[in-house]
């Protein structure tokens, strides 16, 4: 007897362990002479248990025990010992119970049969086989495979064939699908199956809304007007709707329900349209597209009763249910019980429920739902003859289980056997329950439906929360076959506030990736005033507009998931130009450098609290040499690309704080890093400004400004750059290295007065070129340097800064120009910058120095020398102790070149492959910065081995333009210029002989329309008329302009473009939950570079920012196995491994599984290598000149004709991009298109066909 004990005792616990509170307690009643227990639970048993028992009974014979776990030992799902309750006098309702249908209701009716001790059985179409419905069931049966996916579940022979096959004694429809129809209650009954549900009659009663009516009018309910018969055509409707009524009317489907198959009809006009909408989803839905037709009550309340009877004629309620927040007719949020209702009123609701269901001897469970008008008046609606999608509220505050008894109702149980008759047995409502259903639809999209491959599913919980979930899962597939819905969260508390709390907890606790939901919707409602504090009706929704709004869900980790996914199955994005070796495993040691007492102000604290003057004169004031640190900019734009990303500049930002805290500046801004921050790098310029602001607080800040250029490669107008300098002296720019790429003055102007009305320091600078020691040079002579530094002064500029850009400034060039201008200027501070190319920067820059300069910039020993800036070390070494010591110290810079030494390594894929400097610098004159930048683009062109071609060309294009300063962008026009002579196998005198069919870079025919303005020497002739060939500047009637292009530029209207980017990609924007708040700075950079600012967006929107991951995963991924640590934000980290890398599916999409935090996350990416076969391209045939090719290997961005147009000679046809430069190629005859080739998008090489024209005789 003991040894029986104690196994009981251990089957006891098993249960209970398992959730099965009602099978563990069932017949533990109240004591002698007291009423039955009402056990409430999380579990949801809660019916009432009305006789007594004691532990000892179950200790009879445990052969009943073990003789029904073989027989659930047989099953075909079970993983596990089937759950007993612990009287072995306890008969379960039925042996085997199906459930017809899918989703979470297939799954909370599979659950509460495995509470009752009931063998559950499911069935599930070919598309749900991997849902979770299947696999929680003891069984599940595949249907019909040769039926569509919702045909499969309407079904009746085979699931009715299954029923008998699988020895099914009853079976639940739940709701939806097949739950109304009598045709299959019908069929189970013959076969001797039961039916948990309503009777036959019930349903045929209840299901024609005639004979609903008609009954309720009988038992005296209220109803609204409407006909007796549903329509089959909108005629029959218009024509009843005329004898009977007026507009507005409502269309509701004749069978079934769930907001399916209605419509309001305002007006008589709209009636056709929406009644065949109508019918047409009604027919679609329940097979039957009649249509009934109602008076419309305009924004009534929607209140329903839950009921139970047992088919005697007893009928109880279990009291109400506000379903008023509804989208097209379909509930959303639903609450019981109806709170602020009139207690008459709802009495009489309830009593006419109660009375109506009686008349019908209507058996298991059913909803009466009524419509509430401003009044208080209600009418009834509808009996929904079924189980209730939002049957959950009523449980929590009812403590009844409504599933568990229409299981023990169909197996013949009555309401007072049950203990829920007669009425007074059920409890008042305990506190406040509300459910909502999150569904993957876009509520920003009309609710548009969304399918795809969940990545992450995280469920909420905690005290008060209930979940009905369903076809969700990590990996699941959710198809567009079925009903939205992907759980059910249910919330409890005591009062109406305290539960939409609780419910807005869980919601935010919800985490689902891959495909869009509603959560963002159900958050705006539950935070809703109104919805909280007052009564709200039907027409709540369509009253807030804004409850529409997308959350700005970060969605930081799937992002991030995706990103790393992309890179580990595709390699590192092509864009980023990563063609050398990959990125070195050393990760770089960030030096410990202690901070020092201050022993006087600093330039940085001078000019925040005395201005730009005062800085200038503290300046010129210091005893030593200034230095400014290039390393954060032009260094590692002259030796990686332009390549640095933020996170290895920030990661040093503290040391370097302190090193240089006697430096002139940092300069870390602007120039080429804007562009290609966003463009290659994927990360927000203004972003990286605010954040070295912060980290590096005590050193001024420095940037370059192509003057009316900005830090764009073309004019802008005059607002816009205004605007441009404002924002960055806001963020935290100190000083502006103006420039002009043709020393234009006047472009100088605009970027001067800029800065100086923005507040910021004004480094006014001269461009050098030539070399003012040979007099047979040319036209750039010292009196040229003298002069514009005299226009220069007299513009108010705080700072003169001369730019060597090519690394041109020889050292006795250096003494003398500094001489000059100091003798002139003697309370002007001049600062120089150069590129030790030729190997002569230190020289130059200490000749420089004891000519009179007061600054000179210098990178950091690993990232200088060749075509960066000389070596800070050598020159802090240079200097110390002497009358030009820097006030750095060299074992401080020597901490700081330690790191960029080890970080170097990490850019190992964009080193350009240089082994030294080159005098040759002084024949070709190509800027530092653009030399490593041409080396890649021109192996990206097809110009591989062509190096040197490349540098004698650019020799050439510089005197095909007229011998001009340059500098970005002249500079790049340069380029531009000799990569299309080199392409094309052209020599300078061909160029001048053929201008006028030669399809030029765009770049070389604004140089000549002047939107760069002005050089020196003027344009050179006849090749500017050549090039141009009489052509009108877009949106003028200008062939070329004449001074400072930005002067005939209207005004950007800022606020308009703020408004376009907000609905591109702000709060109103189509990006959901990736929408961002549109931020000054963001018009800033899309008033710079329109399609970068796009594409930056886009891929932020897909992958979320990636400027807190390390450069060697943003580079190569992560290995199988690797974990990765990721500082999101202070306080919140990511750990990330990767776990497994899949196989393409048929679709190509490979799976990967991580961890993140531990918890399993899956990503899924497109292998871009099974792109299909690649198609080689026809090549544009040489000797016909309506055959025309691509003039460089690039991508079309646009074609600007179609077949049949015609083309005059010069026209433009096709724009191409290749790295940054743009083509227009135009025809050279004129004729008939008679083909186009390409698209937009496509990928060209140099020759291949792009269009053929017919040319003219």
């Amino acid at each position: 007897m003991l040894r029986s004990a104690a196994s009981n005792i251990r089957v006891s616990t098993r249960i209970l362990a398992r959730g099965n509170l009602k099978a563990a307690t069932n017949g533990v009643g109240g004591g002698k002479g007291r009423p039955p227990l009402l056990v409430k639970s999380p579990f949801r048993c809660a019916a009432p248990f009305s006789s007594t028992a004691s532990l000892s009974q179950s200790k009879k014979s445990k052969s009943s025990v073990v003789e029904t776990t073989k027989r659930h030992q047989s099953t075909e799902m079970l993983e596990h010992e089937p759950l007993q309750p612990l009287r072995d006098d306890f008969t379960p309702p039925f042996k085997k119970v199906l459930a017809a249908n899918r989703g979470e209701i297939a799954t909370r009716i599979m659950r509460a049969c495995s509470e009752l001790g009931v063998d559950s059985a499911g069935i599930y179409s070919h598309e749900d086989r991997f849902t979770q419905h299947r696999y929680k069931a003891d069984q599940a049966f595949l249907l019909s495979s040769s039926k569509s996916p919702v045909a499969a579940y309407l079904d009746i022979d085979t699931i009715v064939k299954i029923c008998k096959e699988r020895g099914v004694e009853a079976v639940h429809p739940g709701y939806g699908f097949l739950s109304e129809n009598e045709k299959f209650a019908a069929a189970l009954e013959r076969n001797g199956i039961k039916f948990i549900g309503p009777t036959v009659e019930n349903l045929r009663q209840f299901g024609d809304k005639t004979a609903a009516k008609e009954l309720a009018v009988a038992m005296k309910v209220p109803i609204i007007a409407g006909s007796d018969d549903a329509f089959k055509t909108w005629a029959d409707a218009r024509d009843w709707i005329d004898q009977n009524t007026t507009y507005p009317v409502i269309v509701k489907a004749a069978m079934g329900g769930g907001g399916r198959g209605i419509r309001v009809i305002p007006s008589k006009q709209d009636l056709e349209g929406q009644f065949i909408l109508a019918s047409n989803e009604a027919k679609n839905a329940f097979g039957d597209g009649r249509c009934f037709v109602e008076k419309y009550v305009p924004n009534p309340r929607h209140i329903e009763v839950q009921c139970l009877g047992d088919g005697t004629g007893d009928v109880i309620h279990i009291w109400d249910r506000d379903c008023s927040v509804q989208r097209r007719h379909q509930k959303v949020v639903e609450t019981a019980p109806a709170m602020d209702l009139d207690p008459v009123t709802r009495q009489a609701m309830l009593d006419d429920a109660v009375r109506l269901l009686a008349s019908a001897k209507y058996r298991n469970a059913g909803t009466v739902e009524f419509l509430v008008d401003g009044d208080g008046h209600h009418y009834f609606m509808e009996v929904n003859p079924r189980v209730q999608v939002e049957h959950t509220v009523t449980e929590e505050i009812s403590g009844i289980d409504i599933v568990q008894s229409q299981i023990k109702i169909a197996s013949g149980k009555t309401l007072v056997e049950l203990g829920l008759s007669p009425q007074e047995k059920i409890p008042e409502p305990q506190g406040i329950a509300m459910q909502c259903r999150v569904t993957t639809e876009d509520p920003s999209q009309d609710f548009r439906p969304d399918t795809g491959t969940i990545d992450v599913f995280r469920m909420p919980g905690g005290m008060g929360i209930r979940l009905d979930d369903g076809p969700g899962f990590p990996g699941a597939q959710i198809l567009p076959h079925y009903d939205s819905l992907l759980v059910k969260i249910t919330a409890k508390a005591r009062t109406r506030r305290d539960t939409a709390q609780k419910l807005l907890r869980a919601l935010r606790e919800f985490r689902v990736r891959g495909v869009t939901t509603n959560k963002s919707f159900l958050m705006h409602v539950l935070s809703n005033d109104e919805f909280i504090n007052g009564v709200v009706n039907t027409g709540f929704i369509a009253a807030h507009p804004e409850l529409l709004a997308p959350l700005k869900e970060k969605d930081r980790a799937q992002k991030l998931l995706h990103y790393l996914g992309d890179v580990i199955v595709n390699g590192t994005p092509a864009s980023l130009g990563a063609v050398g070796p990959p990125p070195s495993q050393v990760d770089p040691i960030i030096p410990d450098i202690p901070p020092v007492p201050k022993s006087k102000k600093s330039l940085k604290e001078i000019f925040d609290i005395e201005g730009p003057e005062a800085f200038a004169k503290a300046v010129r004031q210091n005893d030593g040499l200034l230095i400014t640190d290039t390393t954060w900019r032009d260094a590692h734009q002259s030796l990686l690309a332009t390549r640095l990303r933020t996170i290895d500049m920030l990661n040093v930002a503290a040391p370097t704080n302190v090193a240089l805290r006697n430096a002139y500046s940092l300069e870390c801004w602007g120039g080429a890093t804007f562009d290609v921050s966003m463009r290659f790098l994927r990360e927000d310029p203004w972003d990286r400004l605010a954040a070295i602001r912060e980290a590096v607080p005590d050193i001024p800040l420095q940037m370059l400004l192509r003057g009316a250029n900005a830090v764009g490669y073309t004019s802008y107008p005059d607002n816009v750059v205004h605007e441009f300098c404002r924002l960055l002296k806001e963020t935290g720019m100190d000083v502006f290295r103006v420039f002009d790429s043709l020393n234009y003055i006047e472009n100088m102007k605009l970027g001067i007065d800029a800065v100086g009305g923005a507040g910021g320091i004004v480094e006014g600078t001269v461009c050098y070129t030539g070399d003012i020691t040979d007099p047979n040079k040319g036209m750039y002579n010292l009196e040229y340097y003298l002069n514009y530094v005299r226009e220069l002064k007299e513009l108010g500029i705080h700072v003169l800064a001369i730019k060597d850009m090519a690394g041109l400034l020889k050292p006795e060039a250096a003494e003398m120009l500094v001489s000059a201008i100091r003798a002139e200027h003697f309370d002007l501070p001049i600062h120089v910058h150069t590129h030790d190319t030729a190997g002569t920067g230190v020289a130059s820059m200490l000749a420089a120095a004891r000519a009179g300069a007061d600054a000179v910039d210098a990178a950091t020993d690993a990232m200088s020398g060749m075509t960066s800036q000389p070596s800070l070390g050598a020159l802090v070494a240079s200097t110390a102790g002497t009358e030009l010591d820097t006030g750095i110290t060299l074992q401080e810079a020597s901490s700081l070149n330690e790191y960029w030494e080890e970080c170097r390594g990490l850019y190992c894929p964009f080193e350009s492959g240089q082994k030294s400097g080159s005098a040759d610098v002084y024949i070709h004159e190509m800027p530092g910065g653009q030399y490593t930048n041409l080396l890649y683009q021109s192996s990206q062109l097809g110009l591989t081995g062509q190096w040197s071609h490349v540098k004698k060309a650019y020799a050439a294009a510089n005197r095909l333009l007229g011998d001009i300063i340059k500098v970005t962008p002249s500079s790049k026009v340069t380029g531009d210029l000799a990569q299309f002579i080199v392409a094309n196998k052209l020599t300078e005198e061909e160029v001048l002989e053929q201008a006028e069919t030669l399809s030029f870079p765009k770049s070389v025919v604004e140089y000549f329309q002047g939107y760069l303005g002005i050089p020196p020497m003027g344009f050179p002739e006849p090749l500017r008329s050549r090039v141009l060939k009489g052509q009108i500047i877009e949106g003028t009637d200008l062939s070329c302009f004449e001074g400072r292009p930005g002067t005939d530029l209207p005004p950007m209207d800022l606020g308009a473009t703020k408004e376009l980017l907000e609905e591109k990609w702000g709060s109103r924007s189509e990006n959901r939950s990736s929408a961002a708040d549109i931020r000054d700075v963001d018009v800033m950079s899309y008033a710079m570079y329109p399609a970068v600012f796009d594409e930056y967006m886009e891929h932020v929107h897909h992958y979320g920012k990636l400027n807190y991951v390390d450069t060697r995963t943003f580079l190569s991924g992560m290995k199988i196995g690797q974990e990765l640590n990721v500082t999101l934000e202070p306080g919140k980290q990511l750990i990330v491994k990767l776990i497994s890398v899949g196989t393409p599916d048929k679709d190509g999409q490979v799976p990967i599984q991580f961890e993140v935090n531990g918890q399993p996350r899956m990503a899924h990416v497109k292998d871009k290598s099974l792109g299909g076969s690649i198609q080689s391209r026809p090549k544009a045939i040489k000797d016909i000149a309506g055959s025309i090719g691509a003039p460089m290997p690039g991508v079309v961005l646009e074609t600007k004709i179609s077949k049949g147009d015609r083309v005059k000679a010069g026209d433009s046809i096709v724009v191409l991009s290749a790295m940054k430069m743009e083509t227009a190629v135009a025809s050279p005859v004129s004729g008939i298109v008679s083909k186009v080739i390409v698209t937009a998008g496509d990928l060209l090489d140099a020759g291949d066909l792009i269009v053929e024209v017919e040319e003219d005789d």
